[in-house]
Parts: structure tokens; C-alpha cells; sequence
């Protein structure tokens, strides 16, 4: 195979890779003075960078291989990408070989980043996949092509190279991954300008185009798709220590006993990873329900854990809509959650209400047990108002009364997950829980009711406030006692292995 020269474009990155010239020669520029490394990430640790028209010349040899391998053959998906794997690994060599007898090694580390990049320009994720591999990225923002600013663990904030040569391009990569994301149709398109779909990393990407000014999307990154109480409470050292020992085990409680639970707090707080390690909790080989609108909360090494799990996914709807107003195919967590107290299990998990499934989500928490559900709120005490406004959008069936007295059924624990960003003042983010509420019923006004069981302690970390009451026959016939938390309460302390290092506090000191 011969590779032609490629004609470079002008915002795509310098190549590591020289181009092979028409006469056996390779073209090496002027070199460019060294650019400082980013304080947050060593020099050892810089990104290669890639020629993209080299790229796309070598993936549309690679298409071309896959396709004459596919004419006339029946392949399962397996198969195919074990192909897709070897033909990626021979074209990538044959180059690295022309490169080599024309006088200029290839260096070991750029022909495995070229050849990373050449596969994942051919399974549609492009350069989004050298983002997806970077483990010290958090959020990534791209706005337009050109414009993609990462956000890195610990707070750094970077831009990156562009991710496509155009707006257009990186729409068809998004397009892309849409077609590719899980067991669910996804699209972006003139009539879906949105997308929100899991990578297949577990990250999760949210895009938007033509009602936007530019293509924008964003990527969360979870850098814990398996995480335990044990290690939320300081025994992973790469993990904020987000509980103490006494919160970890009254949440470990609460889910042998079954309790109903709401892990709330902004987005990014760390509601998911909370619900992660309260979701390990639950016995290998017990049945439940996991729905969410894409799937993130079950890694794939948990599913082999938890067997017995039954994950559902929303479906967007495409086509005209219906005599309902609803698109043709819709499948909503409304719909699913009914769907779900057939199935005989116990437990329903519901990644995020944030819309009318809140009504039946609550209605089946009054006929399940230890069933949870994740919801957004700005602060704790905004988390009943958050649940009236989100059952209203329910019907004109519904009203306020109704909907707190539903909340005060069916909910036993809120729990309340903190972020405090201190990014801005070169910090860092901090997250923890701050409250965990029992929820005791409807007050004679007509509120929810609730007893503070943990509330902010001095540092704003959780500390015992209270002892259960409509709770704690259930927390003791599995054998905890929470009357072990009164002397904890009467000092107004908990049981926080580490202090709590803030900007605000090194400027108060000095």
C-alpha cells in the first residue's frame, strides 16, 4: 500500500508523525519552541499530537478493507469489531513500515496514539475519544469545533485542540455517536436538535445544534463507575471522603432495611456516585429495576455482580406525534415505572426525576421498599418545593396537597449531597453530604415533615442532630441502634477521619 502526501489544513494540530513526500522524503518543519507543560499535568503526560489528515486518509483505508471484508459475509458484532481491531493494527503498521524504509522510525508511542485515533475516526467518535482516554479531564465544553474547554480534576481549567476542521464535521461526529449509543435509537437531526446519550466510556454527553448559535456539547466524565460506602467514607484516596463513618453506616442500614431514599443537590454535586455506592449495597442475588433516561449508573463489571438486575432505557420518539401530542415510538420513565411494579421486585432506582414521572415514581414507593431516586435541588430545604413543582407537571389532576401528601408517604430519607466550587479562588471542588432528613409524614399545615437525623456540623460535613422516629423499628430489627448516635449529638461532632482544607479558610488565617 502507498500512502500519497495529504494536504495539511491550517487548524489542524502539528503531526509527531512526519508525512511521507511524493520522493521517499519526509517533510519535518521548522521546529516550534517547546510550549510549557500546564502545571496540573506533568510534561511526561502531554498529549501527542495527531495529524488528521493522516488520519483520515489512513481510516479511509481502513473502510475500505472493512468493507470488502464484510461484502458477502455474515459476521455478529463481535466478530466484526475483533476485524475492524486487526485491519486498524495492519494498515497502521504498513504505514509505520513506509515510514520506517524511508529513513525516519516511527516512535512506538505516536504509531499506538495514530492508531487509537484512526479507529475511533472510523467508529464515529473522532477526536472526542482522545478526551474519553485523558483520566485527568472532569468536563469537557466544546462550543463550536474550535472551542473545547476542559475542565481537569482538582479544578484546572485548559482549552484543548479542535475536535473537528469544521461545525459540520463535528455534527456528524455527533450524529455518530447517536447511531452508536446503546440499545436505544438516538439522534441529533433537524427535527431532535438535542442529544443526551452515555459514551461508551460511561461518560455522558449532552449536544445541541441549530437552535443553538453553534454546534455545542458537553461531556461529564465519571471517573467512578464503581464506588462503595467504605470508600466514600475515606478508604479510596483518590475519592473526596463525601461520609464519615456514622453516615456510612446508617445509609448501610437504611438499605437493609429497606428504606425509601432521595439523593439530592445541584448537578455535579455527586448524586450519581452517592446512589453507586448505595445501589452496592443491595444483595448480589436480589432482583430490581434500575430505569434511566441513558444508561449510566451500572457499570458493566457491577452487572456481573448484581445479576439478577433489570435495566431500562428510555426511548426518544421520532415521526409525527400521536393523538396524545406525544411522538410516535415515545417510551418515558412514566411509562416504564408501571411496567416495573410487574416485575416483581422490591427495589425500583430511578437515575433522575425531573419531570411528571416524579407522580408515579412516589406512587410506587408507597407499594415498594428500599426503592430510590436522584432529583435536582439547589438546597435542602428546596428539595420539597422541587418535588410540588415537578408533580404539577404532572396533570391538572394534580395539586399541592396531593403532591405533598404523596411525598410524605412514600419517601422515608432525603439525602442531600453538597458542592462547594472553590475553582474560581484556586481551590478546588469539595463534595460531601451535609443533611440526611427522615421524612416523619405531612405536618397539620401541610408541609412535608422532617426530622433532621444528620445537619451541617461546623465544617458544613454531616453531623448526628437527631434520632429517627418513624424509621427506627425498621433500622433496629435489622440490628442497628441509633441511639449509639446520642452521645455524637450531645457533642455536636461526628466522626470525619480528615479535616477539611478550604481557600476560605487559608485567607482567614492569613
Amino acid at each position: 500500500m502507498r500512502f500519497e502526501p495529504v494536504a495539511q489544513d491550517p487548524r489542524a494540530a502539528t503531526s509527531t508523525v512526519p508525512p511521507l513526500l511524493p520522493n521517499g522524503r519526509h517533510h519535518h518543519p521548522e521546529p516550534a519552541p517547546p510550549a510549557p507543560a500546564p502545571q496540573h499535568q506533568p510534561q511526561n503526560q502531554q498529549r501527542r499530537r495527531i495529524d488528521f489528515a493522516l488520519v483520515r486518509e489512513l481510516r479511509r483505508e481502513l473502510s475500505e478493507r472493512l468493507t470488502h471484508w464484510q461484502r458477502g459475509r455474515d459476521y455478529t458484532p463481535g466478530e466484526e469489531d475483533l476485524e475492524r481491531t486487526r485491519l486498524a493494527a495492519e494498515v497502521v503498521a504498513a504505514y509505520a513500515d513506509a515510514v520506517r524504509r524511508a529513513g525516519t522510525p516511527l516512535h512506538a508511542a505516536d504509531e499506538r496514539a495514530l492508531l487509537d485515533q484512526v479507529t475511533a475516526e472510523l467508529v464515529g467518535l473522532g477526536r472526542l475519544q482522545s478526551l474519553l482516554i485523558d483520566e485527568s479531564i472532569e468536563e469537557v465544553h466544546i462550543l463550536g469545533c474550535d472551542q473545547v474547554r476542559i475542565t481537569r480534576h482538582g479544578g484546572g481549567v485548559d482549552w484543548g485542540d479542535p475536535i473537528a476542521d469544521s461545525d459540520e464535521e463535528m455534527v456528524e461526529i455527533l450524529q455518530a455517536a447517536a447511531r452508536r449509543a446503546g440499545s436505544t435509537e438516538r439522534s441529533l437531526s433537524t427535527s431532535k436538535p438535542t442529544l443526551d446519550l452515555q459514551l461508551p466510556d460511561g461518560s455522558r454527553l449532552a449536544a445541541v445544534f441549530l437552535v443553538s448559535h453553534r454546534p455545542y456539547a458537553v461531556i461529564r466524565r465519571h471517573n467512578t463507575l464503581d464506588v462503595t460506602l467504605d470508600e466514600l467514607a475515606g478508604a479510596r484516596a483518590d475519592l473526596d471522603e463525601m461520609i464519615d463513618p456514622l453516615v456510612r453506616d446508617f445509609l448501610r442500614a437504611a438499605m437493609r432495611a429497606g428504606l425509601n431514599i432521595m439523593v439530592a443537590g445541584l448537578a455535579g454535586a455527586g448524586k450519581t456516585t452517592v446512589i453507586r455506592a448505595l445501589m452496592n449495597e443491595i444483595p448480589a442475588d436480589e432482583p430490581y429495576v434500575l430505569l434511566e433516561e441513558s444508561r449510566e449508573l451500572l457499570p458493566a463489571r457491577r452487572q456481573l455482580k448484581h445479576r439478577a438486575v433489570m435495566s431500562f432505557e428510555s426511548r426518544e420518539g421520532h415521526g409525527e406525534r400521536g393523538f396524545d401530542g406525544r411522538p410516535a415510538g415515545e417510551v418515558t420513565i412514566a411509562d416504564l415505572i408501571p411496567v416495573s411494579l410487574r416485575m416483581g421486585v422490591l427495589r425500583i432506582i430511578v437515575g433522575e426525576v425531573r419531570s411528571r414521572e416524579i407522580v408515579p415514581m412516589l406512587q410506587a414507593m408507597t407499594t415498594s421498599r428500599g426503592s430510590m431516586c436522584t432529583i435536582h435541588a439547589r438546597t435542602p430545604g428546596g428539595v420539597s418545593e422541587r418535588i410540588i413543582e415537578l408533580a404539577l407537571s404532572h396533570g391538572r389532576e394534580m395539586t399541592v396537597d396531593q403532591a405533598r401528601r404523596m411525598a410524605g408517604n412514600a419517601l422515608d430519607l432525603i439525602v442531600y449531597v453538597t458542592v462547594e466550587d472553590e475553582t474560581a479562588i484556586g481551590g478546588r471542588k469539595h463534595r460531601f453530604i451535609s443533611h440526611i432528613e427522615e421524612v416523619i409524614g405531612v405536618s397539620e399545615h401541610n408541609r412535608i415533615a422532617t426530622t433532621t437525623v444528620f445537619g451541617p456540623g461546623a465544617d458544613g460535613r454531616a453531623v448526628p442532630r437527631h434520632l429517627p422516629e418513624r424509621v427506627r423499628d425498621q433500622l433496629m430489627r435489622i440490628g442497628y441502634d441509633a441511639r449509639m448516635l446520642t452521645r455524637y449529638i450531645e457533642a455536636g461532632v461526628g466522626a470525619w477521619r480528615r479535616p477539611r482544607h478550604t481557600q476560605l479558610q487559608k485567607r482567614g488565617a492569613m
